[in-house]
């Protein structure tokens, strides 16, 4: 079974993200920041990371993908940023001129199909 490690501060996206991979047959795992996400990806290795941007800070899940692509083993881990940063005041603090460390980027909402679409073309790879 692969396991999906969700990071994100808020709960009902983790509840109903965790129903619909758990529905699809995956592992789910979950962290509410990017310290707690990173830590949880140290010990368990998940196969792939779901991850917010705003949370504990308005970057948080950015510096948390640059953190796994300066560690040998994590760089590995394929990440799916799913965020409402488009969508908000801080749109203009992300950066969209430089090198992020993800796999792919989709805004929230994300409907179910299209979830499991995405997080079945990042496991593929791996």
């Amino acid at each position: 079974m692969k396991t999906i490690l969700v990071v994100d501060d808020d709960p009902d996206f983790v509840e109903a993200t965790r129903l619909v991979l758990e529905k699809a047959g995956y592992g789910v795992i979950s962290a509410a920041d990017g310290d707690a996400g990173l830590k949880m990806a140290r010990e368990v290795s998940p196969d792939l990371v779901i991850l917010d941007v705003i949370m504990k800070t308005v970057l948080d899940g950015l510096h948390m993908s640059r953190q796994m692509a300066d560690d040998p083993v994590q760089r590995q881990t394929p990440i799916l940023m799913v965020t409402s940063i488009a969508n908000s005041d801080y749109a203009a603090l992300f950066p969209t001129d430089e090198y992020i460390h993800i796999d792919d980027f989709v805004s929230k909402p994300i409907a179910p199909d299209d979830l499991l679409r995405r997080v079945g073309a990042l496991l593929s790879r791996v």
